[in-house]
């Protein structure tokens, strides 16, 4: 689900349950300027990428980007404040992408090692397959401070959403419990996300073998351990991005 989509889905509901109500009326201009902006969006964020996977993040303009959705320089500016935002609105729709993950593991009864060894390969799937999108996300890291804030408030995000795995599979004993959730789930970040960064120097077709590689390794210190109980030692120290 991109993120113009996922922008849209929530409207729908919206004007859904008002129209639940009323009787059918002519779309109102309101409705059709809502659903015009989001398109417009959407082809300047498809753009976007396309022009960071092809060209690089640092050699593509603003202008480039218009000019590849067909709209007007000062019309990006409306949208997005910089090129790095479209780097934000590419997390929030990887997040969307978790979120949507984890209910259906929840509905599913998917077992958790299953899912979690497959969850490498959901969230690469293009365009986050592209080893110039992945570089580009560690640049968003290094950009201005709002930028930087925002990709670290995602990351907070995805981090409570790992916890929330974890926990599931600590619950069904498919995961071991001697270990606070959140430790587990920032360890199984750090693996996966280090593997896409490093894989992204290469760039080769290696990223699923190289996913794999690591998870295998991970499990061997994640799975359930038969008579080990919770421990009582104290977590190691808080980080910031773990928070």
């Amino acid at each position: 689900m991109t993120y113009s989509h996922l922008w849209l889905a929530v409207t729908d509901m919206i004007h859904d349950s008002k129209r639940a109500s009323k009787p059918e009326l002519p779309t109102p201009p309101s409705d059709r300027r809502q659903r015009r902006s989001a398109e417009i969006r959407e082809r300047l964020f498809r753009a976007a990428l396309a022009l960071f996977a092809n060209k690089g993040f640092a050699e593509t303009t603003v202008e480039d980007i218009t000019e590849a959705a067909d709209v007007g320089k000062g019309t990006f500016f409306n949208y997005f404040p910089s090129k790095e935002h479209i780097l934000i609105a590419f997390g929030e729709m990887q997040l969307g992408k978790l979120e949507a993950a984890i209910a259906e593991v929840r509905r599913s009864n998917e077992p958790i090692p299953q899912f979690l060894r497959s969850l490498g390969a959901r969230m690469t799937q293009e365009p986050a397959r592209n080893p110039e999108i992945m570089r580009a996300l560690l640049q968003a890291y290094l950009s201005t401070t709002p930028v930087r804030e925002a990709m670290l408030d995602l990351q907070k995000r995805v981090q409570a959403l790992h916890t929330q795995m974890i926990q599931l599979g600590q619950e069904q004993g498919e995961i071991r419990n001697d270990l606070p959730a959140e430790e587990i789930a920032y360890a199984f970040r750090q693996t996966i996300f280090g593997t896409v960064l490093i894989w992204s120097l290469f760039g080769d077709a290696t990223l699923q073998a190289r996913i794999e590689s690591a998870f295998n390794l991970l499990w061997t210190g994640i799975a359930a351990r038969p008579g080990v109980t919770k421990s009582q030692a104290e977590s190691f120290p808080n980080q910031e991005i773990r928070s």
